[in-house]
């Protein structure tokens, strides 16, 4: 929500990773494919990225191009609330996701972190905060202006103060 909401305040293109990886019947785009999909995505002169594939974040295009990456880094309490609430209502729902994918509820069945996304986000949320914040501290991006925020509150307020487009 806040990656989409921001490239409508700075009127340039939101860029859903998930959009690209995830094909029809939720098969996963060939790695070459998506890399060439971000490539051309983040060739242009401003975008939002809203993902993180490491593949074309952080070891792709993504950072490279990247003069501001803002990092929601919520507790996994948080992160754990809202994800279960998100994957059941459009389980429930059927709401059609990318490429004609809907979430199934059997998707939550499994206790295989390959095989059900809130296993895996509850599995690696640790893994996730370390390697941004490595990331963050690594000398190749301090180019780059990092934005931590730690709540939603925190994510609203400075999404109020990001100066809207032109027009927008």
């Amino acid at each position: 929500m806040l990656g989409r909401a921001l490239a409508s305040r700075l009127a340039v293109p939101y860029v859903e990773l998930d959009a690209f990886m995830h094909q029809a019947g939720w098969a996963p785009r060939p790695d070459p494919e998506f890399l060439d999909d971000v490539d051309r995505a983040t060739a242009q002169p401003g975008w939002v990225v809203d993902g993180n594939y490491v593949s074309v974040v952080i070891e792709g295009p993504v950072w490279k191009r990247a003069d501001t990456v803002v990092w929601l880094d919520l507790p996994r309490r948080t992160v754990m609330r809202a994800l279960i609430a998100r994957t059941v209502r459009r389980s429930l729902t059927r709401e059609v996701l990318w490429n004609g994918n809907r979430e199934p509820l059997s998707n939550l069945y499994s206790l295989v972190p390959n095989d059900n996304f809130v296993v895996w986000t509850w599995v690696h949320h640790d893994e996730v905060v370390r390697r941004y914040r490595d990331a963050m501290a690594d000398p190749r991006w301090s180019g780059i202006d990092f934005i931590r925020l730690r709540s939603r509150a925190a994510a609203r307020r400075w999404l109020e103060s990001v100066a809207p487009a032109a027009g927008g």
